[in-house]
């Protein structure tokens, strides 16, 4: 099957996700040590990822609803594997500015583990937006 991986199919839990500096090597875990999600590779060609942070409160006023905006990643695609990286064509998103790019993850495979990480990027989340790329860290289901 060309350019899918059947090792990659199934369904992944988050076990972490880091930030990390490219300068300074420096990690941290902006949604704290434990946060909530899956990562699923479908037989047919499509994935579909939704990770949340640990700590979230129902939304009902405008900034509490931007707090769990901010606290959100949900994705989904057509996916090709090339090498060591897996390339989604967004076709839908919680972030609208990613729909119809393709977004391109860098993993490692060991066993159950499954390690993605992003390019090394401008970080928006920190001050001076220095360069830093995501890890996460999933388990098999």
């Amino acid at each position: 099957m060309s350019g899918h991986d059947t090792k990659l199919h199934g369904s992944w839990r988050l076990i972490s996700f880091h930030t990390e500096l490219q300068d300074s090597k420096e990690r941290s875990q902006p949604w704290g040590a434990d946060p909530n999600g899956f990562l699923i590779f479908g037989s047919d060609g499509r994935m579909m990822v939704l990770i949340t942070a640990k700590a979230r409160e129902p939304g009902n006023t405008d900034e509490k609803l931007v707090a769990l905006f901010r606290t959100v990643m949900a994705y989904t695609g057509r996916y090709r594997i090339d090498g060591d990286r897996f390339i989604t064509k967004i076709d839908s998103s919680w972030n609208e500015a990613w729909n119809g790019t393709e977004q391109e993850r860098f993993f490692k495979l060991d066993g159950d583990a499954l390690e993605v990480s992003t390019a090394w990027m401008p970080n928006p989340l920190v001050s001076g937006n220095p360069t830093g790329r995501g890890i996460l860290s999933f388990r098999r289901e």
